[in-house]
């Protein structure tokens, strides 16, 4: 289980691939499952890493999206329980209790 989850949404593909790249090269975080794209032009990604290293991530990320397109919400999650790394990350619960 990740110590913070942070999610980048976004109004098209384009500023969501620009986002996290800058977001992968800002920071120690990883990609913590594919893009989502969750229609009508919205997309989503998430990452997983320490609290301040995803918190910076997420900074950079939506300040590099919000150059080229429409950045609908960033946000870090500190600590999230099993559950919601099992939603968001795709991770099956017995292993995200480990």
């Amino acid at each position: 289980m990740a110590n913070a989850i942070g999610v980048l949404e976004t109004k098209g593909l384009v500023a969501l691939v620009k986002g996290t790249d800058a977001m992968l090269k800002a920071a120690n975080v990883s990609l913590a499952g594919p893009l989502k794209d969750s229609g009508g032009a919205y997309m989503s990604v998430q990452i997983a890493g320490d609290v301040a290293s995803v918190k910076a991530a997420i900074d950079a990320g939506a300040n590099a999206a919000g150059e080229i397109g429409t950045v609908l919400s960033a946000h870090v999650i500190a600590r999230p329980s099993a559950d919601v790394c099992a939603a968001l990350c795709g991770e099956p619960k017995a292993a995200a209790k480990k």
